[in-house]
């Protein structure tokens, strides 16, 4: 038997440890355990759904790894087309963890209305465009159906479908010039809205325009095996930069990979700041909970100071008596995680069923409610992390009672 752990069980247990004077500061010392675990889960929960999220609309307008020629690296647009016939399409075999392989094509254009005129970036896709990273984006028709032949189906945003002054269902006309020969005819496009989507990234939704491929190889004067580019989905963010480097070995020397971390470089710099904050946040919460179980510490021993001398006189040596009450420290921070788990994991579940929080100003966060995200990983290693930096920090604390002797300390009163 575990004579430290029996001991530090029954004072924890026992009826005179409630109503003692240490009993107010303990439960304030539960209490601050309590809300740092909260703190910290709510920041993790909030930091990691933020990235999460944006990360995945760049990711549904680019894909994350993006394959092309070296005359595409500067632009959106397509300038050089690639030819379909490629090892790794239409499923990428040689590298593990790929999710999904599509090609676009994508030409810079005008549409022209009575009484507005905006600047398009037409996005051309076909039949094996994953559509399913579009659908919550989705709030008004549908996606384009692209199977028969040049369909003039379009999914076009809210904000430039405000803009424009067009609605579910209208046509319009847009203007593509010729990269071949800018001096002659511009092309014209005539197309039809049939889905109106809202990412809530404004950058995109100004002038993303999703229509049939086959529209862009014409008024470039492709072949229909010539695609402007490559986008591939990966199952793991986390590693694509060595998916990354690994596609880029698997494929053509003439063709470049390009990761949307280094296309959007400004973006995810932004996001690594939450990293940081977070770190922050869970520093300051765990000191504040280390200082409020020092305190707690401290009052226990001296109120146990009789005690003490007692089990030194029988014998006891300095460690086993500091083990007592740290395991009466750990007792006590167990307490408080629990509760700290019930309520932070209660009120992050909340918020993403019921999205009850949101952003004051979405467009500077791209969302307008506070996504929430948190693996189990995360929450394991919080709770233990906090278990043994707090019995760290109460180490120190607890070697006053290496000074107690046991003659002053059994007459203490």
């Amino acid at each position: 038997m575990n004579l430290e752990y029996f001991i530090a069980k029954r004072l924890s247990s026992g009826k005179g440890h409630k109503n003692s004077i240490s009993a107010p500061i303990i439960k304030i010392a539960i209490a601050a355990i309590t809300i740092s675990i909260v703190m910290m889960l709510i920041a993790i929960a909030t930091g990691g759904g933020l990235k999460k999220k944006i990360r995945e609309k760049i990711a549904a307008f680019n894909g994350h790894i993006q394959i092309s020629t070296f005359d595409n690296n500067r632009s959106d647009v397509s300038v050089s087309p690639i030819y379909l016939e490629q090892d790794f399409y239409p499923e990428f075999k040689n590298v593990l963890g790929i999710q999904h392989v599509q090609a676009v094509a994508s030409k810079g254009g005008i549409v022209r209305t009575k009484e507005t005129v905006e600047g398009i970036l037409a996005k051309g896709v076909g039949q094996d465009y994953n559509w399913s990273v579009f659908e919550e984006f989705i709030v008004a028709g549908r996606v384009p159906n692209f199977l028969e032949d040049r369909s003039d189906e379009v999914l076009i945003s809210r904000l430039l479908s405000n803009k424009l002054k067009l609605k579910l269902g209208d046509t319009f006309m847009s203007i593509f010039l010729r990269d071949n020969d800018p001096s002659k005819m511009p092309n014209q496009q005539k197309s039809t809205i049939v889905g109106i989507y809202d990412s809530g990234f404004e950058e995109f939704d100004a002038t993303y325009v999703f229509m049939d491929i086959r529209h862009i190889q014409r008024m470039n004067k492709w072949e229909d095996n010539q695609i402007g580019n490559f986008e591939i989905f990966i199952d793991d963010f986390d590693a694509i930069d060595e998916k990354s480097l690994e596609i880029s070995g698997k494929t053509f020397s003439l063709l470049q990979t390009t990761t949307i971390k280094d296309k959007f470089s400004f973006i995810f710099q932004w996001l690594d700041l939450f990293d940081f904050n977070t770190a922050l946040i869970i520093g300051i919460m765990i000191l504040v909970g280390g200082i409020n179980m020092i305190t707690a510490l401290l009052v226990l021993i001296l109120e146990r100071t009789t005690m003490i001398g007692i089990l030194k006189a029988l014998g006891a040596n300095d460690w086993s008596v500091r083990k007592i009450f740290l395991y009466n420290a750990a007792y006590l921070i167990s307490i408080g995680l629990f509760l700290g788990n019930f309520i932070g994991l209660g009120i992050i579940w909340a918020q993403d069923k019921y999205r009850m929080f949101k952003f004051p100003n979405p467009k500077e966060y791209y969302i307008e409610y506070i996504p929430v995200h948190i693996s189990v990983t995360a929450i394991v290693a919080l709770n233990i992390g906090v278990m043994i930096l707090c019995l760290l920090m109460l180490i120190i604390p607890s070697y006053i009672i290496t000074k107690i002797t046991p003659v002053k300390a059994i007459k203490f009163d």
